[in-house]
């Protein structure tokens, strides 16, 4: 397995497959002024399929695909088939806002998706057009029982907690876990982009402190879980009788850092070595150069080998891409 220049092994990869969305999340994609990959210059599903193989040569044993909305991409099953092709036994989730799954669900699990996280901010049906702008609660609601119904579970809830905008509505997300098997997850907003939209970010942050705190105050005390693994990015918790989970992401209050083992590749092919760096190294030159799967792989180990040790928000260093050109 992969190790980068700090000890660390590095075996997971979160491979966006587009940068478009249909929806227009607040904290993600402004209504205006944005510009995505031409079709041209994303990868193909044959150019990931090369990545994948490349990688599992390496001895990645994750992968997961990731958007802006995976779902809107054509060849979305063909790219799925092709990592599963490539890694018989690696595990493949997905992170989508659920909307599409109604259509899809049974085709993914079929060509080798093994779970989703569905992206859902609120329960309230007003204040969803507010945050996530174009999203609808019960066509997420619909897309969640269409991946249940295939088979893709466990699922999780990822939810994005904006001071101002939704911290009130965790607690209905919470309240899910009581009777649902599902892992909802409160993941710290994290500043991204260029100019005001990140100043904008840091002052909209909620700790995953003062979100634990309003749950347990409104529902009652979190009982800790014990970490599934070491580089699991999220601080997991469970009601008293209750059958699903209760996550919380810190990595603006709380980073994990020192226990990260992924990587991530933009729809155009740049592998990106930490979420909140500019840090990156371009695979696509490296296959459309020419290089096969080796050479891929050489580029892959080369590149993890400079993945830096942490972020450094503390400096006032972040991302200049928005969330939607990583995936998350």
């Amino acid at each position: 397995m992969p190790r980068d220049g700090h000890g660390r092994i590095i075996d997971y990869l979160r491979i966006s497959v587009m940068d478009r969305c249909n929806l227009r999340c607040s904290y993600c994609m402004p209504l205006e002024g944005l510009r995505f990959v031409p079709d041209e210059d994303l990868l193909t599903a044959d150019e990931i399929s090369l990545v994948a193989r490349a990688a599992v040569s390496c001895g990645f044993r994750k992968f997961r695909i990731t958007g802006g909305e995976p779902t809107l991409r054509r060849d979305l099953i063909e790219v799925v088939a092709g990592i599963r092709a490539e890694g018989p036994d690696v595990e493949i989730g997905m992170t989508t806002n659920g909307i599409l799954l109604p259509r899809m669900a049974r085709d993914l699990k079929d060509a080798g998706l093994d779970r989703v996280n569905i992206h859902i901010d609120t329960l309230d049906e007003v204040r969803i057009r507010q945050v996530m702008r174009f999203a609808d609660v019960q066509k997420i609601m619909t897309g969640i029982e269409a991946a249940e119904d295939a088979g893709l579970t466990p699922i999780k809830l990822n939810s994005v907690v904006v001071r101002g905008d939704n911290d009130t509505d965790v607690v209905e997300l919470a309240r899910q876990t009581l009777t649902r098997p599902w892992g909802v997850r409160f993941i710290e907003l994290m500043p991204m982009g260029d100019g005001d939209e990140s100043k904008l970010a840091l002052s909209q942050v909620v700790s995953s402190e003062e979100t634990m705190e309003r749950i347990a105050d409104s529902i009652g005390p979190l009982i800790p879980l014990p970490a599934t693994h070491p580089s699991d990015e999220s601080r997991n918790y469970q009601f008293s009788g209750g059958i699903g989970t209760v996550g919380f992401i810190s990595p603006v209050s709380d980073p994990f850092c020192s226990a990260c083992n992924r990587v991530r590749l933009s729809a155009e092919g740049k592998l990106l070595l930490c979420l909140l760096r500019d840090d990156e190294a371009d695979l696509r030159a490296v296959i459309r150069g020419g290089g096969g799967v080796e050479a891929v792989s050489h580029a892959l180990r080369q590149s993890i080998l400079l993945k830096p040790v942490g972020h450094a928000l503390d400096e006032g260093i972040h991302a200049s891409r928005r969330m939607h050109e990583i995936g998350g």
